[in-house]
C-alpha cells in the first residue's frame, strides 16, 4: 500500500482523510467512548504539521442519507479540537455551500470536520454511478486523499473506494498500523496461538472461525454464541441463545478442529438467570446441565480461570465479543477475568489484540486502559473479514 510519505511534499496542499470517528453517544449527544476519535489524531496531526490543510471526512450512525441532528458529527468535532489542542473548523454538509466555504477558509496546518458522510446517499449507495457521483464532489475539495478509517476499510463506499480512483492517495498511519498487526495474526504467529471469540452469534463469525481453524491452536468460545457449540454437543441449553439453524455447521467445526489437532475450549459452568435483567435471579451452574427455564448470560467463574489460564501460556492471542452481558454487573466477571489475562499476558511479552467493537467498548467501560494490550483495533467488521482472508475494497484500492 502507498503510504504518506509517497504523497511527497504536502505544504499548503488540500488533504482528504476518512477518519472512523463512529463513536457512541447518550441521549444527551456526549460521547461515551472516544477511543476512535484518539485513534484518528496522530494521522491529523502529522498531515497538520507537514503544513498540509487537513480536511477529515467520517460518518456516524446508520442515517438514511438524509440528515438527522442525533448523528450530527459536531460533538466528535467539539472532541476533535480538544485532542489536538486547537479548533477544528465544522462543516454543516458533506460537500454543499458550507462544506466549500470552510474548505476555502483552511490556512495551512488547520483542520476541519465535514458533517455526516451518510446524510449523502451517494456515500452508500449499491449505484455505483451515483456512489461515484459523490465521490465526485468529494475529490474537488481537495488534492490527496488519505484512507485512516480501519473499521470501514470493508465497505465499497464513496469516501472509502471510489474517492481513491480520484485523487493521489495513501494509507494513514492508523491504517497501516491495523493491516501490520493483523498480518501477524495469519502470517506469522508466534505460538501458541489462541483466539478468544465471544459476542451473541456464531453466524456473525463463520467466516474466521473456518478460516482460523487452520492457523490457530487454541480456540476458546464464550459468549452467547456458545449455547450453539453446546447444543451441538447435544447439552440443553434452556432459554439461552441459539441459532437452531448453524448446529449442524458447528458440529462441522468440532470434527475439523479434531482433525486438525486445534483444541476447542468451552466453558464448563455458566451463569444462568430466569430473564435477561441484572436483577432477575442467577446462579452457576454446570454447562452440560442448563436449567430449562433459565438462560445463560456469562461463562461461570470456573471457565473464566481456566480460560485465562490458556491465554497467559499462549505467545499471541486474538479476542473478539465478550463472555457475557458486561453491560449488566452481574454477567461482567467473565469478559473482566478474560481482559485481565489478556492485560498480564501482554506484560509477559504475549502480542495481544482485542478486536473492536463490543470487545474495545468491554475493555473501556471495566477500567482497563488501552495500553494495557498489545493492540485494541478500531474496526470489529473489517478486522474479522481481513482475519476471514477476504479482500477488503477499502485496502485493495490504495494498492494503485
Amino acid at each position: 500500500m502507498r503510504t504518506i510519505d509517497d504523497l511527497g511534499n504536502l505544504t499548503g496542499k488540500t488533504v482528504l482523510v476518512r477518519s472512523d470517528l463512529n463513536v457512541p453517544l447518550n441521549d444527551a449527544g456526549e460521547i461515551t467512548d472516544d477511543g476512535r476519535v484518539r485513534a484518528s489524531v496522530p494521522t491529523i496531526k502529522r498531515l497538520a504539521d507537514a503544513g498540509a490543510r487537513v480536511v477529515v471526512c467520517a460518518h456516524l450512525g446508520r442515517p438514511k442519507g438524509t440528515p438527522e441532528q442525533k448523528y450530527s458529527l459536531r460533538p466528535v468535532a467539539d472532541r476533535l479540537s480538544e485532542l489536538l489542542d486547537d479548533p477544528v473548523l465544522f462543516a454543516t454538509d458533506t460537500v454543499g455551500e458550507s462544506a466549500n466555504e470552510t474548505v476555502d477558509k483552511l490556512h495551512k496546518g488547520q483542520v476541519a470536520l465535514l458533517e455526516n458522510l451518510r446524510f449523502n446517499p451517494g456515500e452508500t449507495s449499491k449505484d455505483d454511478a451515483e456512489r461515484g457521483a459523490f465521490a465526485d464532489q468529494l475529490s474537488h475539495l481537495a488534492d490527496a486523499y488519505v484512507s485512516d478509517g480501519f473499521g470501514v476499510v470493508h465497505r465499497k463506499q464513496a469516501s472509502v473506494y471510489d474517492i481513491a480512483q480520484r485523487l493521489p492517495h495513501a494509507s494513514g498511519t492508523l491504517v497501516e498500523t491495523e493491516v501490520g498487526v493483523l498480518r501477524q495474526l495469519t502470517e506469522a504467529p508466534q505460538r501458541p496461538y489462541a483466539v478468544v471469540l465471544g459476542g451473541a452469534k456464531v453466524s456473525d463469525k463463520l467466516g474466521v472461525i473456518e478460516n482460523l481453524l487452520s492457523k490457530a491452536d487454541l480456540l476458546l468460545i464464550g459468549g452467547g454464541m456458545v449455547f450453539t457449540f453446546l447444543a451441538a454437543q447435544g447439552h440443553e441449553v434452556g432459554k439461552s441463545l441459539l441459532e437452531q439453524d448453524q448446529i449442524e455447521r458447528v458440529k462441522g467445526y468440532l470434527s475439523d478442529a479434531e482433525q486438525r489437532g486445534v483444541k476447542i475450549v468451552l466453558p464448563s459452568d455458566i451463569v444462568a438467570a430466569t430473564e435477561f435483567s441484572a436483577d432477575a435471579d442467577h446462579e452457576v451452574v454446570a454447562a452440560d446441565a442448563i436449567p430449562a427455564d433459565r438462560m445463560g448470560l456469562d461463562i461461570g467463574p470456573g471457565s473464566a480461570r481456566q480460560f485465562a489460564e490458556v491465554i497467559r501460556g499462549a505467545r499471541t492471542v486474538f479476542w473478539n465479543g465478550p463472555m457475557g452481558a458486561f453491560e449488566m454487573q452481574p454477567y461482567a466477571d467473565g469478559t473482566k477475568v478474560v481482559a485481565q489475562a489478556l492485560s498480564d499476558a501482554t506484560k509477559d511479552g504475549t502480542l495481544t489484540v482485542v478486536g473492536g467493537g463490543d470487545s474495545a467498548a468491554a475493555v473501556r467501560q471495566l477500567g482497563f486502559a488501552d495500553d494495557a494490550f498489545g493492540h485494541i483495533s478500531t474496526g470489529g467488521g473489517a478486522s474479522l473479514e481481513l482475519l476471514e482472508g477476504k479482500t477488503l475494497p477499502g485496502l485493495s484500492v490504495l494498492e494503485g
